[in-house]
């Protein structure tokens, strides 16, 4: 898995990711920071939902963890990778556990993101220098986010080998999306559905108002079925209602007012097409109410202290292979 060279740790991936709910078999992960988030003030002002105790967030994570690897998927920890200061910074970065957005894997073109806020800036700086010793230019180039001015990459669904779906809110922006269209092209997409949420704390990031539940189903909040999608291929574009887009893509939609925890209801990850790995907190109801959800294997985490940061499962993983 892992080998020296030039003074880095290389570490083998192959990436290979064309959907979201294919048998997911490399994932990057970060542990947590190392810093705690003391009352309620302080959250407030770092723009997290309560205090953080990071003991208890470090045994969420390791929990989590230790479920992936049960399951059979191979866990890269890349805080493990850093060393001096990018080393010693970086246990310091509260936000550093949510590594969804740090990087997309665009069937076999790793392509990456650019942070929102300055806050979080230093964390993609530490994580694409690593990729750029694990992978080839050709898989991976440090320069392809050079002309982007914000893309997180919570905002991105690759739904299949043919389209991407990606939200244009609070921490993306279109002129990166045009930037970068071309290269998704080029890694083999014909499509990219752009969408616009409301900014808000609770719509920071797409995947904190819908998810791939599987291959033919994907849960949405139902005020998204209000608005337009833009879609653009490499021959021009045209917009169409969210479902219509959702649909050419081989989806139904559950649309859902039931979400009472944003994070911990819609923030799951595909293990593979019949497996979710899901919060301890989140609502069984949505997760049992289609047809499509029956039968369906759920591995529960205790992610409670985690989740306090905002984020949930699918904004502390990115993964690298899935089958």
């Amino acid at each position: 898995m892992t080998e020296k060279k030039g003074g880095w740790i290389i570490v083998k991936i192959n990436p290979n990711c064309w959907s979201e709910h294919g048998e997911l078999k490399t994932v990057l992960v970060c542990s947590p920071s190392t810093s705690d988030i003391p009352d309620q003030r302080t959250a407030d002002y770092v723009g997290w939902e309560k205090p953080v105790n990071q003991e208890r967030a470090q045994e969420n994570h390791e929990g989590m963890i230790r479920a992936m690897k049960d399951a059979g998927v191979t866990v890269v920890n890349y805080s493990e990778f850093l060393t001096g200061e990018n080393a010693a910074l970086n246990h310091q970065l509260i936000n550093r556990v949510f590594v969804r957005d740090l990087a997309c894997v665009y069937g076999n073109t790793v392509i990456p993101g650019d942070a929102g806020i300055t806050m979080r800036a230093p964390e993609y700086v530490h994580c694409h220098e690593l990729f750029q010793s694990w992978f080839d230019e050709k898989t991976f180039s440090i320069k392809d986010n050079n002309g982007l001015k914000a893309l997180e990459n919570g905002d991105v669904f690759v739904l299949n080998k043919d389209a991407v779906f990606i939200n244009t809110g609070m921490r993306t922006s279109i002129e990166s999306i045009e930037e970068l269209k071309q290269k998704i092209f080029q890694a083999g997409f014909s499509e990219i559905g752009i969408i616009d949420l409301p900014r808000t704390g609770e719509t920071m990031h797409l995947d904190m108002n819908c998810n791939v539940a599987g291959s033919e189903l994907i849960i949405a909040k139902s005020y998204m079925r209000l608005f337009p999608v833009q879609i653009i291929g490499e021959k021009g574009g045209r917009y169409v209602m969210m479902e219509e887009f959702i649909k050419r893509q081989g989806f139904e939609v559950l649309w859902t007012d039931d979400v009472k925890h944003t994070v911990a209801d819609i923030n799951f990850l595909n293990l593979d097409p019949e497996t979710l790995l899901v919060s301890t907190k989140a609502s069984k109801k949505i997760l049992k109410d289609h047809p499509k959800l029956k039968g369906k294997n759920l591995i529960e985490v205790d992610v409670n202290e985690l989740e306090k940061g905002g984020g949930g499962i699918r904004c502390m993983t990115m993964p690298f292979e899935r089958g």
